[in-house]
């Protein structure tokens, strides 16, 4: 049987661009090449589309073709230019392993559906809903989901709060810009942090529980999942991908898998995880975040469309603690987007 070709696009122009070269180092490593041909497409912090070799921590300083999607859905692929003229390189499928703004949000989704390219992950309206933390609770309570509480950062009032209170940019991920808020006088200043990284802002109240990652694999009713973690934290908050050196460990968490909670509440998260992922229109995978509160609650945190793919990332740790190696779930990822682009 011949090879798919697959387009692994990677970098972007977020602030989680050395996240996403670092999860197609791990996508690059686990890809079956005896069944997949890896097309590396990498995106600048510019923006700027590169044809190269794989994604290198220093991939961007090669000399690199220049490559576009092809807008003719009849001619699916890459237009990539050389000697003054285009190639067209078809492309059986792509995986987005970009995280953020310009990748995770539906922008990049969206070319690929113009261009009739089959590609793994959430389509271009859930992947929207999902980057937008106000969103995402809007339609998890209309379909009768838990969410916290919380409000416009451009109309809140800082004397009505119940602190502490969460800063967060609204549409931002791995904790940038997220500030814990423990008295009115120290609003304004997070509000200006969050505001880096996204003109909406929103103020969360702190929800008191464990906080607890649900890993989801499938499409509509067909949904598996992996052991859920625990986050486990010694003092402040959970703040991924804010380390020097990630690799290494946390200075203030360590993640527990499988999650060190009763039978009954695993189960209630998974259950509530797949709700939430079937009311925010998920396909092909996510990682779900929830709060496990000590009332037997289970509250959304965020769900990401595209979770991390790195050596010390959650998604990839949960998948293979229930026996699912990252080879198999990238096989499963094509898969699942084959089938919906059917």
């Amino acid at each position: 049987m011949d090879r798919l070709t697959i387009g692994v696009v990677f970098g972007g122009v977020s602030e989680e661009h050395p996240v996403s070269v670092k999860s197609a180092q791990e996508v690059a490593r686990h890809l079956d090449t005896d069944r997949y041909r890896p097309c590396y497409i990498g995106i600048t912090r510019d923006g700027a589309w590169r044809l190269c070799d794989g994604p290198a921590a220093d991939w961007e300083a090669g000399d690199h073709r220049p490559a576009v999607l092809s807008p003719d859905p009849k001619a699916p692929g890459l237009l990539v230019l050389g000697d003054g003229e285009y190639e067209h390189v078809r492309l059986d499928a792509v995986l987005p392993i970009l995280h953020g703004r310009l990748g995770e949000d539906g922008a990049v989704q969206g070319l690929l559906e113009c261009s009739g390219i089959p590609y793994a992950g959430c389509d271009v309206q859930s992947s929207a809903v999902c980057m937008d933390k106000s969103l995402a609770y809007t339609v998890a309570n209309a379909a009768g989901l838990a969410t916290p509480n919380a409000w416009d950062g451009d109309a809140v009032d800082p004397g009505s709060l119940p602190y502490p209170v969460f800063v967060k940019p609204a549409r931002s991920g791995s904790s940038f810009g997220v500030t814990k808020v423990e008295r009115a006088e120290d609003l304004g200043a997070a509000l200006a942090a969050a505001r880096r990284y996204d003109a909406k802002v929103l103020v969360e109240e702190a929800v008191a529980g464990d906080e607890i990652g649900c890993a989801i694999l499938g499409n509509g009713g067909d949904l598996l999942t992996g052991e859920l973690d625990r986050i486990a934290l010694s003092h402040g908050f959970f703040r991924i991908h804010q380390e020097d050196a990630p690799e290494t460990g946390s200075e203030n968490s360590a993640f527990i898998v499988p999650a060190d909670i009763p039978a009954a509440a695993r189960d209630l998260v998974r259950e509530t995880a797949k709700a939430v992922y079937r009311a925010l229109g998920c396909t092909g995978l996510a990682r779900v975040d929830m709060f496990l509160t000590p009332d037997g609650r289970a509250v959304l945190n965020e769900v990401n469309t595209m979770p991390g793919m790195t050596s010390y990332s959650r998604y990839p740790r949960m998948m293979a603690a229930a026996g699912i190696p990252l080879a198999e779930v990238i096989d499963r990822m094509i898969s699942l987007a084959m089938e919906k682009h059917r």
